[in-house]
């Protein structure tokens, strides 16, 4: 087995044996993987507390090439994020990161622009007026590295763009089959929902380049029903709800429980 030393992200952790522990890790040049840390719990251990969960950290493992797990040799922290220590929005919001990565990505199939967008959101969490933004720039940014980018200018069931002028106040769009769908289309696909043209431009916005985004004022109205169709896509995706949804609800554009709506 060769040493592969790369950048990784502790996604989960779990406590096995007597000393040791088996962890999630989304690496840089690897993807996600999992990996044994012999004798990491011991007081003097050779990974010197860099296994934190959510900790930035540099590794040398032993990487096998089926999904057995990896052996972890060495460790040191690179990075921990303040604002996961000090305010507990931020670190709901990393834990969701966290989540995402861990149940979304395949098993070592490498994203190096996922790995560097979740470094940068996780990073950057303190800001309270963006932070909901940022969270959801970051599942548009997953979901296009992973494959599953919505479709936000043409029709996904038959290819045509789709004409926003002169606007029409909703739009379909596809939670299973991921983007928009025009008339015609849309009584042929299951798992579809109503989005306003408002909340359309609102995808548009946090899913392009550039610092548009910022200006979008943390308080408009269409945050909402972003922040609610995303919800609905990753939950299609999974199968199920996000575990971390229900704690995202504190943060500014997110859905009260009793306006959510049911997909």
């Amino acid at each position: 087995m060769p040493a592969v030393r790369t950048q990784a992200l502790v996604l989960r952790s779990i406590e096995v044996f007597e000393t040791s522990l088996i962890l999630s890790l989304y690496t840089r040049e690897l993807g996600k993987i999992s990996v044994l840390a012999k004798g990491a719990r011991r007081l003097r251990s050779p990974f010197n507390s860099s296994l934190d969960l959510l900790s930035r950290c540099d590794v040398v493992l032993l990487h096998k090439n089926t999904e057995s797990l990896d052996l972890l040799t060495e460790a040191s922290l690179v990075e921990r994020f303040d604002a996961l220590r000090q305010n507990l929005s931020a670190l709901y919001a990393g834990y969701y990161i966290a989540e995402l990565l861990a149940d979304l990505a395949d098993h070592a199939i490498p994203h190096p622009r996922l790995f560097d967008a979740a470094i940068v959101t996780l990073r950057h969490l303190d800001n309270p007026e963006l932070r909901s933004r940022r969270v959801m720039r970051f599942e548009l940014a997953c979901l296009a590295e992973l494959g599953h980018q919505p479709a936000l200018n043409h029709c996904v069931g038959c290819g045509l763009i789709v004409e926003t002028s002169p606007a029409p106040s909703t739009i379909g769009f596809g939670l299973a089959t991921g983007g928009l769908l025009c008339d015609t289309c849309r009584p042929h696909h299951p798992h579809t929902t109503t989005i306003s043209i408002d909340t359309l431009e609102t995808l548009r916005t946090l899913s392009s380049p550039g610092n548009a985004w910022r200006e979008l004022p943390p308080d408009l109205p269409t945050l909402s029903q972003t922040r609610t169709t995303l919800a609905a896509m990753i939950s299609h995706l999974l199968g199920r709800r996000p575990r971390m949804h229900p704690f995202l609800e504190s943060l500014p554009g997110s859905t009260p429980p009793q306006q959510r709506s049911q997909h």
